[in-house]
């Protein structure tokens, strides 16, 4: 640590003090913390453009004084002073001066950082531009960099035909350097198949497996562009204007000229990395390790309270100044969370399994290698959907092999799993075909937000959204409800349900729009405004034990068995169970009179387990608006905007909305929309996307250069959307390849119906998703619907 004298800083003072003797005072400039602490990033990203060598040598024999001093006043310290060194340097000094100077030319100084005239990127030799090499290497004059050059690209190679051993560059045992995750994600971004990318992260995790296990769930949750478990609520938060100051002062460059950069190539994870490679250091970093990083960013995330905003700078400088080679450009979109490399995570699982298969002794037999993949992705996917948490799942993954995960990884009270939702279905005669002989079930399709709540065995309760996220703060009265209405028999539950805004004087469900009032936390009971009633139509969890392989004839019992409704407050979903065509129609009326969206129909004793985060086939929903237009509303992300005119002059008039392809992770257009907006609503909308304003579309957008946008959006948003019907368009990329090799899918006449605030972009509707939609269409109206585009 910098200011011990271990320091390179520190011990380099001596250095100084022998060749510049006249500098022994103290600069008046520099803050007397900065002399008896000075910390790595303070030190390494000074910009010396307005200091002179002078400044330089006091700045370093402050430093060494200052130690001396702290020395001196705890002489009980046995430890060789930095005044004891000799005027007179000794072979050892001079080897110190030797590995810790790089100089960038024939001058005979050098500036801890260097800048390009007018903050142009200079060029460096390749000596500047090496990083140092973890202890224990057998050639400590090869950089890092350049055995990753011979190493790294070894990863590209069939599983069958690999060995980890061959792409690792740091010892056995060693701690796994960052550089070699962020040169396996630039290998990454240059492939466009699955399979491919697959093969290299397969790799990837084998190589460490074989190397340094204890660093694997670091490396995976890196790769997946994550800290911590969702439901944990650790965020980094950390916003692009306090990543340009940081990359300013860690790399001596100007805010405005980072923005400039940025502006240009619109990947601030490039300006790091041009910023990087035109520095020159005075000595090298210790290099920056996958566990460091992790460890830093969870530090980062949990930094709160006065001046966290500067803390979270100082510990992003850190790891900046320490970066080299393409390590500044991943880390810097680590931080934004925009990896954008083409791994989802669906990817990163099946890679995950798959390096588990080829890491078992003695190696499967090539006849059944691929069976064994196929079904080592299953059970991966399938135990990572009840216990989303990497930790666990790559800790019993290491002790147990990939066959035993199930048994040791289920589903655990107090971590939330992603929901089972419905397919849409176009009328009551679809759901008579697709449950022939099947006893099902008819529920009302609340309109609230979707909850799962966990009563833990210590009386606590947690409530999570659809997307694990914690809203106990925002129901304190749901909290009390669930209390007061389990019974005394039950010590532990885990329920679905939904909660919805309703009036108990009127004794009605109100609209989603009263719900969405409400503050996301540290709601109080005594301000409560808008009252709600919790719905529960599924228990997935009692007592101790996990109710998601039972039938839901079964799990229905248990929760009418478990609760006592109480009116307005606590109830059970309204349901029947009839397969009369008639009889479904009039409860559909009966749902819509109540102020639902309509009815969910679900499997009762066969096929009807609990399948979590997976859209099935055994639940369907009907809507009324599926008998009157092509079916399902979409969740779509707006990504660009056109100007107003005439009446809409000063706000957008019209918007550019894409849909989400999960395999290649982008955002894919599929229709203009300008209707379905009142004035405020069109005026609240702009004014909330002003400033997600971006200089040009990003990477990951996919559209037709006769689509142009006046402004362009960060994915930030989703709105739900109705439409007449899908066509295909030759303009737009909305599941592009999957109906038609060339054309993709748009939507006609498309309306706003709502912002959903309870969904993040990466939720919206995806492109397999638009696709199976117009395959129904087809089928149920006997249209072609090969019609061109007309709608912009």
């Amino acid at each position: 640590m910098l200011g011990t004298q271990s320091s390179p800083f520190i011990r380099l003072a001596p250095l100084v003090r022998h060749f510049c003797p006249k500098y022994t005072r103290t600069p008046k400039t520099l803050k007397p913390q900065f002399l008896t602490n000075p910390t790595p990033s303070l030190i390494l990203s000074v910009s010396l453009s307005s200091m002179s060598n002078r400044t330089v040598a006091e700045v370093l024999m402050g430093a060494a004084r200052a130690a001396a001093d702290k020395k001196r006043a705890n002489p009980a310290k046995k430890q060789k002073t930095l005044d004891s060194v000799k005027a007179q340097p000794s072979d050892n000094t001079a080897k110190l001066l030797s590995s810790n100077l790089e100089p960038a030319d024939d001058r005979p100084q050098q500036s801890v950082v260097t800048q390009g005239k007018k903050d142009e990127p200079e060029k460096c030799s390749s000596k500047q531009q090496e990083s140092a090499k973890p202890s224990g290497r057998k050639n400590d004059k090869v950089s890092l960099s350049v055995l990753a050059d011979e190493k790294v690209p070894k990863l590209k190679k069939k599983g069958a035909d690999f060995k980890p051993e061959s792409a690792a560059f740091w010892e056995l045992g060693e701690a796994v350097p960052f550089l070699f995750l962020a040169r396996a994600l630039d290998l990454i971004s240059m492939e466009s198949g699955r399979i491919a990318i697959t093969d290299i992260l397969c790799n990837v995790f084998r190589t460490v497996m074989l190397t340094t296990p204890g660093d694997l769930v670091s490396l995976v949750y890196l790769s997946a562009n994550k800290i911590a478990p969702a439901h944990e609520g650790l965020e980094l938060g950390i916003g692009d204007a306090a990543l340009i100051k940081a990359l300013a002062e860690s790399y001596g460059r100007k805010e405005d000229y980072i923005k400039s950069r940025f502006k240009e190539l619109g990947d601030l994870g490039l300006v790091a990395k041009e910023c990087r490679s035109s520095q020159v250091l005075m000595f090298k970093p210790q290099p920056l390790t996958v566990a460091k990083v992790l460890d830093t960013f969870r530090v980062i995330a949990k930094e709160s309270g006065k001046d966290s905003q500067e803390k979270k700078r100082k510990h992003i400088k850190s790891l900046l100044v320490a970066a080299t080679d393409c390590e500044p450009q991943y880390l810097t979109r680590l931080l934004q969370s925009k990896m954008r490399v083409g791994a989802a995570e669906q990817t990163l699982l099946v890679a995950l399994a798959q390096a588990a298969v080829y890491s078992e002794k003695p190696l499967p037999q090539p006849s059944k290698i691929q069976t064994l993949l196929e079904e080592a992705g299953k059970i991966i996917k399938q135990v990572y959907s009840v216990l989303p948490v990497y930790d666990k799942v790559v800790a019993a993954l290491l002790e147990v092999g990939i066959r035993k995960l199930p048994d040791t990884c289920q589903f655990t009270l107090g971590v939330p799993i992603g929901p089972m939702l419905a397919k849409p279905a176009k009328g009551v005669s679809e759901i008579l075909d697709k449950f022939q002989d099947m006893e099902f079930t008819c529920e009302y399709k609340y309109d609230g937000e979707r909850a799962q709540i966990h009563y833990l065995d210590n009386g606590s309760v947690h409530i999570y959204s659809r997307n694990a996220e914690r809203n106990t703060g925002k129901f304190p009265d749901v909290v009390d409800a669930v209390s007061r209405c389990k019974k005394t028999s039950v010590s532990s539950f885990v329920l679905d349900c939904e909660v919805v805004a309703y009036s108990r004087e009127m004794k009605k469900i109100l609209p989603f729009q009263q719900l969405s009032t409400r503050a996301r936390k540290d709601v109080r009971l005594d301000d409560i405004k808008v009252q709600v009633c919790v719905f529960a139509f599924d228990i997935l969890y009692l007592n101790g034990q996990s109710l998601l392989r039972e039938q839901l004839k079964d799990r229905r019992e248990h929760l009418y068995d478990s609760f006592e409704e109480v009116k307005g407050e606590f109830q059970f979903a309204t349901s029947i169970a009839s397969n009369d065509l008639e009889e479904i129609q009039k409860f559909l009326g009966d749902a819509l009179d109540a102020s639902c969206e309509g009815l969910i129909i679900k499997t009762l004793d066969r096929d009807a387990t609990y399948e979590p985060a997976k859209r099935s086939h055994n639940w369907l929903k009907l809507k009324k608006d599926y008998m009157e237009s092509f079916g399902d509303s979409l969740d779509l992300v707006p990504i660009g905007a056109f100007h107003g005119r005439g009446k809409r002059t000063g706000v957008f008039g019209a918007f550019l909305l894409a849909c989400y392809d999960e395999q290649n992770e982008e955002y894919q257009s599929i229709c203009k929309i300008g209707t379905g907006f009142s004035e405020v609503m069109l005026e609240e909308r702009s004014n909330s996307l002003r400033d997600k304003v971006v200089s040009k579309p990003k990477p990951y957008y996919q559209f037709a250069d006769t689509v142009n946008p006046d402004v362009w959006f960060e994915p930030s948003e989703v709105w739900e959307v109705k439409a007449a019907d899908l066509s295909i368009s030759p303009v737009h990329r909305a599941a592009t390849g999957i109906v038609d090799p060339n054309k993709g899918i748009s939507l006609r006449f498309p309306r706003l119906i709502r912002v959903r605030e309870d969904k993040n972009p990466e939720q919206a509707s995806t492109s397999d998703q638009v696709a199976e939609m117009y395959r129904a269409q087809k089928i149920n109206h006997g249209n072609n619907n090969q019609m061109d585009d007309d709608e912009d």
